[in-house]
């Protein structure tokens, strides 16, 4: 299990995200962390794995920046290949394991891979990657606004939510919700499970 190391949680030093990182491991049983940042992070990687922690980079777009990208936009056309390819060899040669691209061109993505000796992951990003990965809730279609192009949709799940979350509000609104039925009488009896 790969446990994404949260916003604020390892990007003010590296002794930061080791006890962070630590603590994390310890209590949740993951095997691996995962961070966001290329050359940026490289110092803080470099760091957790001469500690045993088995690190994943995530380049591209990282999703607990999107306000400095200005939206969930592709990251690495142009001019900006070269800082995505750089940011790549960088988590490559300070110890990650492996490293997630996010919406990055295919033919930069391509190019990235045949580069650098550690695994690469996909998710937006060419499906010739030696992994790939679909976010549940967008393969489960349980938001219906949000549609990346990246993204295929295994099922429809949203607009029964929805239609379910409306129900329950319309219910308690009408007082009609709980009812006497789901409440537990004062006497304790057998079968009164809280």
């Amino acid at each position: 299990m790969v446990l994404d190391l949260p916003f604020g949680s390892y990007e003010e030093s590296p002794e930061q995200a080791f006890r962070n990182a630590a603590r994390l491991m310890a209590e949740t049983g993951c095997a691996v962390v995962k961070l966001e940042g290329g050359e940026i992070m490289a110092e803080t990687i470099r760091f957790l794995v001469a500690r045993s922690v088995p690190v994943m980079a995530h380049i591209g777009l990282t999703p607990q920046a999107i306000n400095t990208f200005g939206g969930y936009r592709v990251q690495g056309r142009g001019d900006d290949a070269e800082w995505i390819r750089r940011d790549a060899i960088a988590v490559a040669e300070a110890g990650a394991f492996s490293a997630v691209f996010e919406k990055i061109p295919e033919q930069l993505a391509r190019q990235i891979t045949a580069e650098i000796t550690i695994p690469t992951i996909g998710i937006g990003a060419l499906p010739a990657r030696d992994g790939q990965i679909l976010v549940s809730d967008d393969m489960l279609g349980l938001f219906t606004s949000f549609r990346p192009k990246f993204v295929k949709r295994y099922a429809e799940f949203g607009d029964q939510v929805e239609a379910a979350i409306t129900a329950y509000a319309a219910d308690v609104r009408e007082r009609s919700f709980p009812a006497v039925k789901h409440l537990f009488a004062n006497a304790s009896k057998a079968g009164d499970v809280a």
